[in-house]
């Protein structure tokens, strides 16, 4: 017993002494699922004397379920895509754990499409403006192929520039709430923002398919990252067993020079490596939550700051009861407004949570940022007042309201990232250039699938894999920018 109780001492003696614990070569911050898979690939090359620094109480990051009048709901990241030309690993893995999954159906919407005051638009009208808008896209994907054709020219515009090309400007509500449906829902930010060249044809639909799967499992989706963190950092049941990982650690603070890093975190402790991986939000190095010692370039800065962190909100409401439409066809609806984005697309989940009575709707950009700001009193008093020019006067008011806040939220501050049409190959370069020892890694460095877990993803192996030719090779890229 002596013998245990010794060894058990100096255990928690060496997880919790990070003063005293020997300097690791690689320091990750962030536990979503980049800095994970950059974990997983430092920790398969060999290069296992690294450590991850998680802000929150959990792994996953944006990947994140929350719990909702009794049922799992998920915060952030809720879709895959399948039956496409590729495969698609997600898919793979949601399989093989068996994660439920339900394919969402929106061949129908035409049937369920609201206007301002009431009522249902004509099946036919909605069907014409939906066919008028997929030739849009259409054309933005084939003139964004000919913009990314020319050799040596880096020349690009907005979606709505492509559009008033086409010369098909939305402008009545049931035009911009369809427009919406196409490019919002998926980019987060209307048109007039968005990059067409880095935007269409979308990678994810077009690699992937354009068959979309909703993850509802009470595991959350966050369990593909627990697929892979299960490896070598916690065990069946998710919880951590390894000292590498360690969660409630805020970085506030990184210095560092040609020779390594110095990282200072919210409770006082003091971590130092020769490397680091950033796997934290754009919003977040957007913000002034990281300070860097020296101040990182002005190169960096510019690039890190011009690009965009967008924000996609999913509000939830439990209901006493069901009443609006039920059954095939019904589950997703759209409510058309003279102000574009305002509650335009609703989801009701009696198929994914039969007897749930949820509801939720799908805001996006100015309004995201202007609900977060507001008491959820007035969002529900907002939200019954377009419930009942849908459905009458005499519905009952929820039970429940569930705002998930990810523009306000200091360790997010957004959801996934967006491109401009302003911001060039060059810049988006420079934005997943290391600093020195400082390598940066997420979702909104992919050029295939920005904003996207396949992006994350792939970006986390990359981000690794440069620092692993850092140690291995000694070829090591950003060292002439300190």
């Amino acid at each position: 017993m002596k013998v245990l109780a010794i060894t058990l001492a100096f255990f928690f003696h060496f997880i919790s002494s990070d003063a005293s614990a020997a300097a690791p070569s690689v320091i990750i911050v962030g536990a979503g699922i980049s800095g994970i898979l950059a974990a997983k690939t430092l920790h398969d090359a060999g290069v296992r004397d690294f450590l991850i620094l998680e802000a929150n109480h959990r792994i996953g990051g944006r990947l994140w379920k929350g719990q909702f009048s009794g049922h799992t709901v998920e915060l952030g990241a809720n879709w895959l895509f399948s039956d496409g030309p590729n495969p698609n690993i997600f898919v793979d893995i949601a399989k093989e754990i068996k994660l439920k999954t339900f394919y969402s159906d929106y061949e129908n919407i035409s049937s369920n499409t609201y206007k301002q005051e009431g009522g249902l638009y004509p099946k036919s009208l909605v069907e014409q403006t939906i066919n008028a808008s997929a030739a849009a896209a259409e054309f933005c994907a084939n003139f964004s192929r000919k913009l990314s054709s020319r050799r040596g020219q880096d020349v690009d515009m907005s979606i709505l520039a492509a559009q008033r090309l086409y010369n098909k400007v939305p402008t009545t509500p049931l035009e911009m709430v369809i427009d919406f449906y196409y490019n919002d829902y998926e980019d987060a930010e209307p048109p007039k923002y968005t990059s067409l060249k880095h935007t269409y044809p979308r990678g994810e639909s077009e690699d992937f398919g354009e068959s979309t799967y909703f993850v509802a499992d009470p595991r959350g989706f966050e369990s593909v990252v627990h697929y892979f963190s299960d490896e070598f950092l916690l065990n069946k049941n998710g919880v951590i067993r390894d000292p590498r990982l360690r969660l409630n650690k805020v970085v506030r603070e990184i210095q560092y020079t040609k020779t390594g890093v110095t990282m200072k975190t919210e409770d006082g402790s003091v971590y130092k490596s020769k490397y680091a991986i950033l796997s934290v939000s754009l919003g977040v190095l957007q913000s002034n939550l990281i300070s860097f010692k020296p101040t990182l370039p002005l190169w960096k800065r510019i690039a890190v700051s011009d690009f965009s962190m967008a924000v996609y909100t999913k509000i939830f409401l439990k209901f006493p009861h069901i009443f609006w439409p039920i059954g095939p066809g019904t589950e997703f609806f759209l409510y058309a407004h003279e102000d574009r984005g305002y509650y335009p697309l609703w989801q009701h989940l009696e198929n994914e949570i039969p007897g749930s009575n949820i509801l939720f709707v799908t805001v996006t950009d100015v309004e995201s940022k202007r609900i977060e700001q507001q008491s959820d009193k007035e969002t529900v008093a907002e939200i019954m007042m377009v419930l009942k020019k849908m459905f009458g006067n005499h519905i009952p008011d929820p039970q429940d309201i569930l705002v998930p806040r990810w523009w306000t939220h200091r360790l997010y501050r957004g959801t996934y990232a967006n491109w401009p049409s302003r911001f060039n190959k060059k810049s988006h370069d420079q934005l997943g250039e290391p600093v020195g020892p400082i390598y940066f890694t997420g979702e909104y460095l992919s050029s295939e699938y920005l904003g996207y877990i396949n992006g994350a993803y792939l970006e986390g192996i990359k981000t690794a894999n440069d620092v692993i030719d850092c140690i291995k090779k000694k070829s090591c890229r950003g060292f002439k920018t300190v």
